[in-house]
């Protein structure tokens, strides 16, 4: 038996152990459907997978309680696969192994996949329940947000008939969500023609690991490494002082997760090994002096590899390592009226070049349409210059607040109640799917909440334990007191 299953309030715990169980990575999401389905069936509830691959779910009211709104419980399926280098999980078939380390819940070597699993569990909390006071509620658990929010943009129109929603997905407890950035994916491409490695020389693999990562909205701001750019400035002084070429690049493996780590493949003469090796440990030096307050944990090495038959042609190499340098990654600003939040950002996430194609991947964040325009273009402009095709994808709109929202009011007034203290109300620079589904549903009020969490998309992701019965007690009086339609 899992140590998690015996924590408080059971009925999340026990769901949350569930869904460890079940794999879950964003692009692989038939067992977890299934799985929900299974679940729904038992607990007598109205389920259906929708044209979106969204399970939608349907409890009546309690009896005498028809007569209030309807609610929306939120919250997404799929997590964000990312393991530790030593770690042999497959997460299209292994299950999470969780543990308690104090007053966390974490995972070995691993996501935890608390973003969003402990919002879906609180969702079948509340649909297994014979015991909650409530009206009609409504649950749409939506697929693959972790990779472009495709389960909300395609939820059909005319689909749900709630009146509020409460998205389960914010990550601070004791904080309202009521606006979120919108987001967009960037991806410069190009075909290249290869060119033979001279035969005489030496190839080295170069690696940069051990870096924080982190989420690419919420810790955009705090300075974090991020693996690519650290890179960039390693190759173009390889290039300069040490005849190096560039065979491949593979940095990063989400768009939405700071990369922690990058490794390349350089040719250069046999002679001009040990002077690459003295080069790679001044720049280990220079980044561990960079990032003293920040990165604990960098490891940058180079051993050498077998030649590779081919590399990038150096007009080429000349031209992608320019233009990864000069790539915007981090805050472009921070929200005038809202100073501690970020306004606009980028995350340089994913670099592939290798066997005679380029790939760069981007997700640029925006409270702003104008602002979000002026981030693509302006990565647009950098890529262009050296010859890559730039497109855009997955693009959506923010979410503006409310600060009179009734179920915003509701919630802050049970938690004053309950904890003997004020809420902070905020809006958060991560994108949330409430600004997709308020596009098709313009009429629900909207707002985000959730139990603590630390470091998601990372294998440090974390949860607070005490904050899950705060946040099961202030969602059962909630929907007790949702007011009358």
């Amino acid at each position: 038996m899992s140590e998690i299953k015996n924590l408080k309030p059971q009925c999340i715990w026990q769901n949350f152990h569930a869904l460890t169980q079940v794999p879950r990575p964003s692009g692989h999401l038939e067992q977890v459907q299934q799985f929900l389905l299974d679940f729904a069936a038992k607990a007598g509830v109205e389920a259906f997978k929708d044209s979106g691959n969204n399970i939608v779910m349907r409890k009546p009211a309690t009896p005498g309680y028809e007569n209030r709104k309807t609610v929306l419980l939120q919250a997404h399926m799929d997590m964000v696969p990312q393991k530790t280098p030593e770690s042999k999980h497959c997460f299209e078939t292994d299950p999470i192994e969780t543990y308690i380390d104090g007053d966390w819940v974490k995972a070995r070597g691993t996501t935890l996949g608390a973003d969003d699993g402990l919002g879906v569990a609180a969702i079948m909390a509340v649909m297994e329940s014979r015991d909650l006071k409530h009206g009609p509620v409504e649950a749409l658990i939506t697929a693959d947000e972790e990779t472009g929010m495709y389960g909300a943009n395609d939820l059909p129109e005319g689909e749900l008939t709630a009146d509020i929603l409460m998205n389960l997905d914010s990550e601070t407890w004791g904080k309202f969500v009521i606006g979120s950035a919108g987001g967009i994916d960037i991806t410069a491409t190009l075909d290249y023609k290869e060119v033979e490695t001279d035969p005489d020389d030496a190839a080295v693999k170069v690696t940069l690991k051990g870096l924080r990562g982190g989420h690419s909205g919420l810790e955009i701001h705090e300075g974090r490494a991020n693996a690519n750019k650290l890179m960039v400035r390693f190759v173009r002084e390889a290039v300069e002082e040490c005849e190096a070429r560039l065979a491949s690049w593979h940095g990063g493996n989400m768009r939405n997760a700071i990369p922690f780590k990058a490794e390349v493949v350089l040719t250069l003469p046999k002679e001009n090994v040990a002077a690459l090796k003295e080069l790679v440990a001044d720049w280990k030096a220079d980044f561990e002096d960079e990032f003293k307050t920040i990165e604990s944990g960098i490891e940058f090495f180079a051993e050498e590899v077998a030649t590779p038959k081919a590399e990038v042609p150096v007009e080429i190499q000349d031209n992608l390592i320019d233009a990864i340098y000069a790539c915007h990654d981090g805050v472009v600003r921070m929200i005038p009226v809202y100073p501690s939040v970020v306004e606009t950002s980028s995350n340089l996430a994913i670099i592939d070049i290798e066997g005679g194609k380029a790939a760069i991947k981007i997700l640029a964040r925006s409270s702003r349409e104008d602002m979000k325009d002026y981030i693509v273009k302006t990565l647009d402009s950098c890529f262009s210059m050296a010859g890559m095709k730039v497109e855009t994808s997955g693009d959506y709109g923010g979410w503006d607040p409310n600060p009179e929202s009734e179920i915003l009011n509701l919630l802050r007034k049970i938690y004053k109640e309950q904890n003997g203290k004020e809420s902070i109300v905020q809006v958060d620079h991560a994108g949330l799917e409430c600004s997709v589904i308020l596009g098709k549903y313009p009429n629900m009020d909207v707002v985000s909440m959730g139990p603590t969490l630390c470091s998601p998309h990372t294998t440090t992701e974390r949860c607070l334990i005490p904050t899950i019965a705060p946040f099961w007690n202030l969602l059962v009086q909630a929907l007790e007191e949702i007011p009358v339609k």
